[in-house]
Order: C-alpha cells, then structure tokens, then sequence
C-alpha cells in the first residue's frame, strides 16, 4: 500500500476494534438488526495523512483494490463532511492500509472515522462529536464508536453507545485468507435472532458470546479450523462477522509466545486493548503541544 507521503499536513491512525461479544436479538421491519455489543479498539491500525486543498477535491492517492475511488468510504465521508459543513475546502489524502478487508475489525468504518475526525480538525469545521458521529452512522453502524474513541457497549444496530471501561489485556488476532460479507452473514436464516438482551452490568462480570460465529464457521472453513488451532491455546472467538477471531493474555510475552506457534498460513498479530482509541490519544496529545 503506498506510504503517507511527507506532502501530509496531518497524519493520524485509524485503529482496529474487537466485538468482545456480540449478541443479535432480532431482526427489524427495516432489514436491520437489533444487537448488543462490546466495542474495544486496539494499538494498532490503519494510518491515514492529510492535506488541505484550495480547489475543493477531494482525492485519495492511495487505489484499495477492488474499491472504485469514488465508492471508497474514506473519500464518501470525505465529502459528506463537505456537505454537512459547508466547506469550500479540500484534500489530498493517503492512506497505509494494514488492516485485512473483511476482517471484521473493522478497518473500512475506522477508515472513515478518521477522515470526518481529522478533516473536521484540519478545514476547522467544528461540527462537533454528536454531529460528526450522525454522518458516521450514514456511511455504516461501526463508523460512530470509531467517531467517539471510548470503548463502549452498543444497542440499536450499534450506533446506540454507552462508555464503560474494560481491562486492557493484549490480544492476539488471527486472520484466516478469507473475505466474509458482513451481509450475507446477516442474511442467513440460520443466524440466532432472538437472543434475550442484558443489561450491561451483568456482561461486565462476565458472559457473552458472538452469535455470528455458528454461521461464519459452517460457511468459511478456513475460520472453524482457525478457531480449533487457537483454541488449543487460548479461548478463542470471532470478532464482528470475521474472519478474524482472537485471544486475550494478561501480558505481550504470553501473546507472542502463542504467536510463535502459529502456522505461517495463519497470519496475526498481537495489540493492546485500548479504552480510548489511538486516534484520540494522538489528538489529546497534539492538543498539548
């Protein structure tokens, strides 16, 4: 993927997040579906550089294979930012893409996050959080929790989300060589649909599972077998759709121990569990400066 060229007036990151559990309790009149879930971001990510320009373009440097440049969620929250603000500015944008498509770790939404966040920083727009977090939520139901960067619990079809402050363990994410449609897991009529709900005090103490898991894993092999390596080692479990699944250990020696052991068919890699996002954190301390 290209390199953030030195031309970026503002380089920020785009983290991963984990659904640590993720439960579906029904489908609405809509299509969608209502969930609960546990959002946690990761150390490690994406990282997307940026650069005003005068003429109003907006222009991505970096081609993602398979996304037309104009489809590209980076570029549509780009200019649903324009709207919204009224701006008559642009940018260039580059972006190094390290997060696997279809990972369910959610690369795409953290993608788009980062642009409304950053360009929202650097044209000085000022539309503020909630605002920011309403386009977010047009261009998908992950793309809110990366606006806000607190790990938090969510409800609806995710954009309903309520802070809560998690361990930190580190984690290793394993990434079966497959793509898996987020929308036709979701369109499985083998999907669990009627989960009853909990209050999130009770998932605090412990619980919770991925019911998207029994689908992914009777339709995408390569994840089951992921899952059954894994587990030789660790609990292990799906995050969002997949195809990733992860570990948690209480420290990085344990995780990269593990690592080790994979086979080299199974790619990974070991981050830290993050409340607040990098993304954040990088603002936060640019704002000190």
């Amino acid at each position: 993927m290209t390199a953030i060229t030195a031309d970026a007036e503002l380089i920020l990151p785009a983290p991963a997040k984990l659904n640590l559990m993720l439960h579906i309790l029904g489908r609405r009149e809509d299509g969608y579906h209502e969930l609960q879930t546990l959002f946690q971001f990761l150390d490690h990510g994406d990282e997307l550089g940026f650069a005003v320009r005068q003429d109003g373009q907006i222009r991505l440097h970096s081609a993602v294979p398979g996304v037309p440049h104009d489809s590209n969620l980076i570029v549509r929250a780009a200019r649903s930012l324009q709207e919204a603000s009224g701006t008559r500015l642009g940018a260039d944008i580059w972006l190094d893409k390290r997060l696997p498509m279809g990972g369910g770790i959610g690369g795409g939404s953290s993608d788009a996050a980062t642009t409304l966040v950053g360009l929202d920083h650097l044209w000085d727009t000022r539309l503020g959080e909630d605002r920011l977090a309403e386009l977010g939520l047009r261009l998908g139901a992950d793309v809110p929790v990366f606006v806000r960067g607190r790990a938090a619990f969510a409800e609806g079809v995710g954009e309903r989300l309520q802070p809560v402050t998690l361990e930190e363990p580190w984690f290793l994410v394993a990434v079966p060589q497959v793509f898996v449609s987020t929308a036709e897991i979701f369109s499985d009529p083998e999907l669990t649909r009627d989960t009853p709900p909990i209050k999130v005090r009770s998932l605090l103490e412990g619980g919770g599972r991925n019911d998207c898991q029994p689908v992914v894993e009777k339709r995408y092999p390569e994840v089951h077998n992921a899952l059954i390596l894994l587990n030789k080692f660790v609990s292990a479990r799906l995050t969002g759709t997949g195809a990733c699944i992860f570990g948690s250990f209480p420290n990085r020696a344990d995780a990269d121990k593990v690592a080790r052991q994979l086979p080299g068919s199974l790619p990974s890699f070991v981050a830290q569990g993050r409340n607040i996002s990098m993304l954040h954190r990088k603002l936060q301390a640019r704002a000190k400066k």
